[in-house]
């Protein structure tokens, strides 16, 4: 019987971890398994600062997703953001000793080598190299390089920098998980690939992915990527201003939020009044919506303004750089009542709100295709882009015996795909044939992933 080729995707945030197993079924949409879903405790701002406490909800998340699918989960592409992130752009060049003969592989590779070789500031490294336009002997917007004749090969980068350590501690927390690391990907750019058309990334569009201790901004023009930038505030800043400004618990101030929220303070009459249960016996508290959703609007400006000032930074006023397609919102933040509205009133941009829905199969639950789950949604189409066979169907045991041998059987899969890796090397050699099909852009990726990835789990057994 043919292997099914499952993909896993892990999404730690800061206020929730979500691990997703998924599969393309026969029309190319994707086929959600499973969702495991915990409080992330130990992530704050999008970075690890609890180890315990993140493997435990890590491991939650893994424990629920392979009951839900039936699935016994092996490796994950994990998601990185975080206050750590920066991005800066880079152009650099070879000269090449044989101009008479093709640009390859091999001259895209050594290109990209020295980008790394980039100087950055101390505990930092990079963790994406995406390549723009290439220019050849002066031959500027050529798109795909190889199979060119030239002399001189030149590229502009996007090159994504972070702290090295806050990325070991999320690869330490998930090898202690009893799991592999199979990829990494920035957040952002995983949840473009769940909610942003192809037509869009050519127009012109800015991401903003609303998470609970981030707000990520990713933006696309001519199809290539453009700018990237992690905003250190999300919607736990917003729930904290509720809490002090009511005097409630964070409890009740989420709730408050989630039910009775708005972002525009207009819609909201003086009389709007919400009860909330007083604290052990004292009297019940009364909170006008109105006063609500100021305090709402306050703060929901402050991060898009922050984040407006980074799509001017990004040049959209030159009439080249002009993002047509205007801004998509997403994440748990999108779903706050009349988000979309303000957004348009602060940047004058079209807006739309962004589901995961376009690339899942019809019969998904309708949970998974909120904004929510946009950038596990995006894992799992990356992990299924790198070909992982991430999770291996699990044999019927009654439910006790699964909980009780949870830890054991974490050294079985090891043992197992020493024998099944013989397999996915005859097709890796039958594909090792058709690579230069695949775009420059997706072979970059690939391999410098594989090369990050590797470099993670080396300092990891050395750390042993």
């Amino acid at each position: 019987m043919e292997k099914e080729n499952i993909a896993v995707g892990l999404d730690i945030g800061t206020t929730k971890i979500v691990a997703m197993i998924g599969k393309k079924n026969e029309y190319g949409k994707l086929e959600i398994l499973g969702v495991g879903k915990s409080k992330s405790l130990g992530v704050a701002r999008g970075v690890v600062n609890n180890i315990t406490q993140t493997i435990q909800s890590i491991q939650q998340a893994i424990l629920e997703a392979e009951n839900n699918s039936g699935y016994k989960i092996k490796d994950v592409v994990v998601g990185i953001a975080g206050q750590h992130i920066r991005s800066i752009q880079h152009s650099d060049y070879i000269s090449r000793s044989n101009p008479e003969e093709v640009i390859g592989g091999n001259d895209i590779d050594l290109l990209i080598n020295q980008v790394h070789k980039l100087a950055m500031l101390p505990g930092e490294e990079i963790i994406h190299v995406l390549p723009q336009e290439f220019k050849i002997d002066g031959q500027s917007d050529v798109k795909e390089p190889i199979g060119m004749y030239g002399g001189r090969l030149e590229s502009s980068f996007h090159v994504v920098v972070g702290q090295a350590s806050s990325i070991r501690n999320v690869g330490r927390c998930i090898q202690s998980s009893g799991i592999e690391l199979s990829g990494l990907t920035l957040e952002p750019l995983a949840s473009s690939d769940a909610v942003l058309s192809q037509e869009e990334k050519e127009a012109g569009v800015a991401l903003i992915d609303i998470g609970g201790g981030t707000t990520d901004l990713a933006i696309f023009k001519d199809g290539i990527i453009r700018h990237t930038a992690v905003i250190p505030f999300g919607g736990n800043v917003i729930t904290d201003d509720i809490k002090e400004g009511c005097s409630i618990i964070e409890k009740q101030a989420e709730l408050l939020k989630v039910k009775f929220g708005s972002a525009w303070p207009g819609e909201n009459k003086d009389n709007e009044i919400v009860s909330i249960p007083g604290l052990r016996g004292r009297e019940p508290k009364e909170i006008s919506l109105k006063n609500l959703s100021k305090i709402i609007n306050a703060r929901v400006v402050e991060i898009i303004e922050q984040v407006f000032t980074e799509v001017r930074a990004y040049g959209h006023e030159d009439p080249r750089k002009k993002l047509i397609a205007g801004i998509v919102l997403t994440g748990g933040g999108a779903q706050l009542k009349h988000i979309k509205q303000l957004v348009e009133y602060i940047t004058g941009m079209d807006t739309r709100i962004g589901y995961p829905n376009e690339h899942l199969a019809g019969n998904s639950d309708e949970e998974i295709s909120s904004p929510l789950y946009a950038t596990a949604v995006g894992l799992v189409m990356n992990s299924i882009e790198n070909r992982t066979q991430s999770a291996v169907r699990m044999e019927k045991v009654t439910g006790p015996e699964k909980v009780t041998y949870y830890r054991e059987p974490v050294v079985e899969p090891k043992v197992e795909t020493k024998e099944e890796v013989v397999q996915p090397e005859k097709i890796l050699q039958v594909e090792a044939q058709s690579v230069k099909v695949e775009s420059t852009e997706n072979k970059i990726r690939r391999s410098f992933f594989d090369k990050y990835v590797d470099k993670i789990k080396e300092f990891l057994d050395n750390a042993e």
